[in-house]
């Protein structure tokens, strides 16, 4: 009787063990050969499960298809192809494929461990003597699987990476396959780039033609022809910089489809910097796309209409998110980066198929100056060795370029020539800046004061604490009339999605209608959020925050008089520790030369090279523990957001809500049968709270545990019907004045 790799499926059939092993060793073999990897790739995939050569593993997958009820654990079956890879390949990285493929890559030392413990294991070498004996490849694998063009420590390193997330998703796919009874329709690739691009260009002329005549419109369109006549260059390094208004959305995506078409990409993979603008993001490409299922958005604030009963939309997206095969990825920084610095195999599963893409960055600027050495790090190395095109993309273009003790990034092409965008830059000159009067601060009544005289108003602050400081000041009912009262709003990362969401749709509601509209929003507002005030006082901070606190204003360029940003200084103002504060302590050092221009392209090169002048560019040192390959301390040490925290599920009752709320069903489901989607569908009402603060939640009770590891907020949550005025979570006295809660 032959070994079977798994149990019997739907219609009663088992799999066989080589039959596997040969499956999924010619897909890894495939999606490696783009990077040079096929013949690792074949090789671990014939490796990774000759553990179940062994009698006893045989013997518990009989045992379980008898008896499925009992949840057994088998036999370790990892041993064996770990074991065998490491007496066969010089470099020693084949045996992290195999010893990972289940539980994640481990630490070289914690590999070496292991090894040596299965070494002697009769279990261990009969395993692999049947598979030397069943499968003659095993006989001749060459001593050196690793291209000649990957050569250092951390290259190698990047490469296991690779090579690792193709072997997961090919072990993932074949086995589903099995259980399936055969390869799910859902997965099938609808939207081919070609497609993709026919729709594209046909929505865009079409707007284009029937748009009327104005300059803004212009310069839209001279953005997009450049957008299009680059897409020939050869793939690399691209900077797209477009001031606020200028179409920069659709011309990215109209350069990442054209250069894709031009060079054989596979797909486009758009990554933003918060989920608070992906909605928005997204939105925009499935109007001119005209399909929802064309695209694929992967991030936390996902929202499933009904979990119980997801329409075939929503199961392709849930499954395409898994692995990323599709034409076209949304996603967040956040997900990107932290899945190619991740270990365990679902943040890894994606990786393989970011090869042969075109990576948009919107909003680079963004990207956390801690992180960026080894960021920089991963982004030459894809498009170096993995066929790969990164299109930075902002109006305040980060200074990126190597000089002398920066490591940056070589021969970066500019889509926009410099003639170019200074004179887009002079021509969407939508706002005048009001610079603050040097040692001159305001305390929060006479802010409070100015936010009452003025009938449309957004107020950015660094921090919620300061937020806070200013709604107080303004709540009492005495200090405005009823109407007004109802027109002030807060926005920050206390409020959850759904939340947030709620009050923007009002927010932009007033603003059309000339209606009474006073906004006093942390920095979760900037970036992006499409909302158009005539008046923006903005707290000084670091630079790039201040110019996209800009882009709040007369965003659409129809007002008759500029928009006006009113730069301040908090008399008592909070700034978050770290990257932040140094990015304020040279604005600050920048608004005291004279003359300042805020419009001048320039003055932001010269703010990004003193930024990047800051000398913990790898604060957690990931670059040594990726030398190293300590995968699991990489893993534990890049995170992308700096707070660590604790989500936390608030019931907040969106203004639309009709019948049940959503979540009473999402606790009941999740309490017996904690499902993925259920989980997925409770993040918009998720708040994320910083450890100190959860800690002394749950000491006072305000929190509790539904199932382990999902919190439910069990304290007053301020929707601004009930409470003063909207703040989400009220934490009265736990939140301190250090909390960096944004």
């Amino acid at each position: 009787m032959s070994s079977i790799a798994h149990t019997k499926n739907l219609h009663g059939n088992r799999q066989d063990l080589d039959e596997h092993l040969r499956n999924v060793a010619g897909v890894t073999e495939q999606y490696c050969a783009s990077f040079g990897g096929a013949t690792i790739g074949r090789i671990a995939g014939l490796l990774h499960d000759i553990g179940k050569y062994d009698p006893a593993f045989q013997l518990y997958l009989l045992n379980a298809e008898q008896n499925p009820a009992k949840g057994m654990r088998g036999p370790d079956h990892k041993g064996a192809g770990t074991v065998f890879a490491q007496t066969v390949e010089a470099r020693g990285v084949l045996s992290f494929l195999i010893n990972g493929h289940h539980g994640g890559l481990a630490a070289r030392s914690d590999l070496k461990t292991t090894i040596l413990e299965r070494r002697s294991n009769k279990a261990v070498q009969d395993a692999i003597a049947t598979a030397k004996r069943l499968i003659p490849e095993l006989q001749a694998i060459p001593r050196d699987l690793i291209p000649a063009s990957i050569g250092t420590s951390l290259e190698q390193e990047f490469f296991v990476r690779m090579v690792f997330s193709a072997l997961v998703d090919a072990d993932f796919l074949d086995t589903e396959q099995h259980f399936n009874g055969g390869k799910r329709a859902e997965r099938a690739h609808q939207w081919p780039l070609a497609d993709l691009w026919e729709r594209f260009s046909a929505a865009y002329t079409q707007a284009f033609a029937s748009a009327p005549e104005s300059s803004l419109n212009a310069i839209r369109a001279e953005v997009y022809q450049h957008c299009l006549n680059a897409a020939h260059l050869p793939p690399g390094f691209f900077r797209l910089t477009v001031p606020t208004g200028g179409g920069k959305t659709l011309s990215s995506l109209a350069f990442a489809l054209k250069h894709a078409l031009q060079h054989d990409f596979e797909r486009i993979i758009y990554a933003i910097p918060y989920t608070s603008i992906i909605d928005q993001t997204a939105e925009v490409f499935r109007n001119i796309l005209g399909d929802a299922g064309a695209i694929i958005e992967h991030h936390s604030n996902i929202e499933l209409q009904d979990p119980e009963k997801p329409t075939l939309t929503e199961i392709r997206r849930r499954l395409a998110a898994e692995n990323w095969d599709a034409s076209l990825i949304v996603t967040t920084t956040v997900q990107l980066f932290e899945s190619l610095f991740g270990r365990g195999t679902g943040k890894c599963r994606k990786l393989h198929n970011i090869a042969r893409s075109i990576i948009v960055l919107d909003e680079v600027q963004m990207l956390p100056v801690y992180l960026l050495a080894p960021i920089l790090d991963v982004l030459r190395q894809l498009v170096a060795h993995y066929g790969v095109s990164v299109v930075l993309c902002t109006a305040t273009q980060p200074d990126f370029g190597s000089r002398q003790g920066f490591e940056g990034l070589d021969n970066i092409r500019e889509i926009i020539p410099l003639p170019v965008q200074e004179r887009h830059f002079a021509a969407l000159r939508r706002v005048d800046y009001q610079l603050p009067v040097p040692e001159e601060s305001w305390t929060w009544e006479q802010l409070a004061a100015r936010v009452q005289a003025e009938q449309q108003i957004l107020v950015i602050v660094n921090t919620r604490p300061d937020a806070i400081e200013i709604m107080d000041r303004l709540s009492p009912a005495d200090s405005l009339d009823q109407d007004d009262n109802t027109a002030l709003f807060h926005l920050s990362t206390r409020l959850c999605g759904m939340h947030r969401r709620a009050v923007l749709e009002e927010v932009r509601r007033r603003l059309k209608g000339k209606e009474p509209c006073r906004l006093i929003a942390t920095q979760v507002i900037e970036a992006g959020v499409d909302v158009d005030f005539p008046l923006v006082m903005r707290a000084i901070g670091p630079l790039d925050r201040i110019v996209q606190a800009a882009g709040r204003a007369n965003r659409e360029g129809k007002m008759e008089q500029p928009g006006q940003v009113i730069l301040f200084l908090p008399a008592d103002g909070r700034v978050p520790k770290g990257s932040y504060q140094l990015g304020t302590d040279i604005t600050k050092r920048l608004l005291q030369q004279s003359p300042v221009d805020l419009h001048d392209p320039g003055l932001y090169q010269q703010y990004f090279h003193d930024y990047y002048g800051y000398p913990f560019l790898d604060h957690h040192q990931i670059q040594e523990a990726r030398k190293s390959f300590d995968y699991p301390l990489v893993a534990e040490k890049f995170r992308m957001i700096e707070d660590d925290s604790t989500p936390v599920i608030v019931r907040y009752d969106p203004p639309w809500l009709e019948g049940e709320h959503p979540i009473d069903a999402l606790f009941n489901n999740i309490a017996s049968s904690p499902k993925r989607e259920y989980l997925r569908a409770l993040q918009p009402y998720t708040v994320n709270l910083v450890n100190h603060e959860f800690e002394k939640a749950k000491q006072k009770g305000l929190v509790y545990e539904v199932i382990p590891g999902v919190w439910r907020w069990e304290g007053k949550y301020d929707s601004g019907k009930d409470g003063k005025h909207g703040q989400g979570i009220v934490l009265d006295s736990i939140v301190s004045a250090e909390s960096n809660i944004w």
